[in-house]
């Protein structure tokens, strides 16, 4: 996407805002480290529950099959209660299912439970990006960078935290995440008024219908082939891995690092310079690139891969995030919920299928696969260039105008 302005906000303007969104961004944290806390700790938890690969990775399956058709529901539930309480509702099941996950005695138990975190988190999530939108300061830029920058910080620290509580007991990363979100919990309680209901109540068909424009049912598209190479690295890399918690953490804390750079610095300079779909379909090869070349390296050049592929996965989180919000004429709640709804239908894939791929074939195949995706994510963005770009440019004086709209106090 060409644009003349893509994402960018002054440092200044990007750190004043208002107590209300550094108190959903900062919970919006934790959440996000509740995906990678158990990476670290997976084979841990394998030996543990007396477990194969294969069944742990329904760790992440039914985590992110119920956030998929949980985005169908969080605009429904916010449009008649309110985003405040829906965030609360959210966190309060995160608390409780994270808790429960940290009691389990068998997979079925444990994959239950995550279930259960993934309504939370989808409840918290979807909610969390809308509010940082309109409560941010500096118009939808700063609120993405925000977004992107709790996306990466969580990303970075929840591989942390599993290895450091991991290392003594699989359970306690649980029930650290738990104690986390509580924490959260009052401090959006605290800091966070309610935000007046929009005049239309959402449907829960809205986002489904908000899919039925070219342009972000591209995206979505798109971004479904990149969740499934992402989720491939995510999930099922610990176990090609096969490191100690610490170790597994320190690389996944270094993927998370580069994840949070990329995304929130290198991202909206590339798109300056480039445009978002050029850095977008070249970061998607060269990310399909880095995930063949793990497949098929020796353990060290997989370790470095790993690391790098946290640097193509942040450019293209911040793009990805950008193009849903702004590529279509539905409001930006319903657009996300419609994108997110594909999107995680492929977190949930590739971790089921990864596993099992490498039981049918060998260890180099299920990155074969991811690096097809990727780069059949580029495709789509080739195909429907001349789309997204007429659409999105059309769109951005109605954006531009939302942006300037207060909708929050602080």
């Amino acid at each position: 996407m060409q644009r003349t302005d893509p994402l960018d906000t002054g440092a200044g303007s990007l750190l004043r805002q208002p107590k209300a969104v550094w108190a959903t961004a900062g919970a919006s944290v934790v959440a996000f480290m509740g995906i990678g806390l158990v990476d670290p700790i997976l084979p841990s938890i394998a030996r543990g529950l007396s477990a194969t690969p294969g069944q742990v990775s329904l760790l992440f399956t039914s985590y992110f099959l119920i956030t998929a058709f949980a985005m169908l529901v969080t605009g429904w539930v916010s449009s008649r209660v309110g985003g405040r309480r829906t965030l609360l509702l959210g966190l309060a099941l995160v608390v409780v299912f994270a808790g429960l996950s940290g009691t389990s005695n068998s997979v079925a138990e444990l994959v239950g439970f995550r279930a259960g975190w993934g309504l939370g988190n989808a409840l918290f999530v979807s909610t969390a990006l809308a509010v940082i939108v309109s409560a941010a300061a500096g118009g939808s830029a700063a609120a993405i960078l925000l977004y992107e920058s709790a996306l990466g910080l969580g990303m970075a620290c929840g591989p942390l935290l599993g290895a450091l509580l991991g290392d003594a007991s699989w359970r306690y990363p649980f029930f650290g995440t738990a104690a986390l979100m509580a924490v959260g919990f009052l401090c959006i309680t605290a800091f966070l008024k309610e935000q007046p209901r929009p005049a239309r109540r959402t449907s829960l068909l809205d986002p489904l219908k908000a899919l039925g424009h070219g342009g972000l049912a591209s995206v979505a598209a798109s971004a479904f082939f990149y969740n499934y190479t992402f989720f491939t690295v995510l999930a099922f890399t610990p176990f090609v891995l096969d490191m100690t918690p610490y170790r597994s953490g320190a690389v996944f804390f270094a993927w998370g690092v580069l994840l949070a750079v990329f995304s929130v610095v290198v991202a909206p300079r590339l798109q300056r310079r480039f445009g978002s779909l050029t850095v977008l379909g070249g970061s998607l090869l060269l990310l399909a690139a880095d995930v063949l070349v793990l497949g098929y390296g020796d353990h060290g050049t997989a370790v470095l891969c790993t690391i790098l592929s946290g640097a193509f996965i942040g450019v293209n989180n911040t793009v990805y995030t950008e193009l849903a919000l702004g590529v279509s004429d539905a409001p930006r709640p319903v657009a996300s919920a419609g994108y997110n709804f594909v999107r995680w239908f492929a977190a949930a894939a590739a971790p089921f299928f990864a596993p099992r791929i490498e039981e049918w074939t060998d260890a180099h195949v299920p990155f074969v696969v991811a690096a097809v995706t990727a780069v059949a994510g580029a495709a789509v963005v080739a195909v429907r260039r001349g789309a997204l770009v007429r659409e999105a440019e059309e769109l951005e004086p109605r954006h531009a105008a939302e942006d300037g709209v207060a909708v929050f106090a602080d």
